[in-house]
């Protein structure tokens, strides 16, 4: 991982690591920080303007331990395999492999059916997880805009790591696919939150109050992410 230092040249940490490190060159930092990303299961380094390479190498190795240790404490990644049960838009579905077919990935009742090989079966279930959300997500964020006389341009699937969702002044919604895996009243929440931007380009009383009228237990959902959240992005 490269950092430019102030005079322009730069340097890399990773030929002296055996580990990976992001690297977060702040111009308002006074001192080198490490901390956790625990969404993206990474080691973060901060490093103000005028650090050295020496300096820099050396801080993390003095800090080896106490980052080995931290990344030990997270939860594991959790695979989708067969047998797996996922909550999609609030339903419990169970996942169900059948290598001898040749059908894809569907919905099946209260199971999704994977067909192909079995070390595809997460990957495959990922990748319609992300379809079905634009599908879905689109009809909601609609159907929640005309209760406010608003009208959506259009709403993206993303795979971001640090916002749920957002609204643009063009309209345009952008959603987080893993918001699916979220209780339903969650899931409500989000889409009211970023359907009222719509009409409030900002977090005032207005914009509360119209998230609110869409979702009258947004502050039970708002909690749920703040709180566990997170745990969605053990899907990786």
């Amino acid at each position: 991982m490269k950092i430019t230092l102030l005079t322009g040249k730069t340097f890399d940490l990773s030929k002296h690591l055996d580990f990976k490190i992001k690297v977060v060159h702040s111009k308002r930092a006074k001192r080198l920080t490490l901390r956790i990303d625990e969404m993206e299961r990474l080691p973060i380094l901060t490093v103000p303007q005028r650090c050295s390479e020496k300096k820099a190498l050396a801080f993390v190795e003095e800090h080896q331990d106490w980052i080995t240790n931290m990344l030990a404490k997270l939860p594991k990644s959790k695979k989708i395999k067969d047998g797996s049960q996922i909550s999609f838009f609030g339903q419990i579905l169970t996942i169900s492999h059948h290598p001898e077919l040749r059908a894809g990935t569907y919905i099946e009742g209260t199971k999704i059916i994977v067909c192909g090989n079995k070390e595809f079966i997460h990957r495959r279930v990922i990748d319609f997880l992300k379809k079905q959300a634009h599908e879905r997500l689109l009809e909601l964020s609609k159907a929640k805009a005309r209760l406010i006389n608003c009208e959506i341009n259009s709403v993206c699937i993303k795979e971001t790591k640090s916002r749920w969702g957002s609204c643009s002044s063009k309209n345009n919604i952008n959603y987080n696919w893993r918001i699916t895996l979220a209780p339903a009243y969650v899931i409500n929440y989000l889409i009211s939150h970023e359907v009222s931007h719509l009409a409030h380009q900002d977090h005032s009383k207005e914009f509360w109050a119209c998230v609110e009228r869409l979702c009258p237990d947004y502050k039970d959902g708002r909690k749920w992410l703040k709180i566990k959240g997170k745990e969605l992005y053990l899907y990786i």
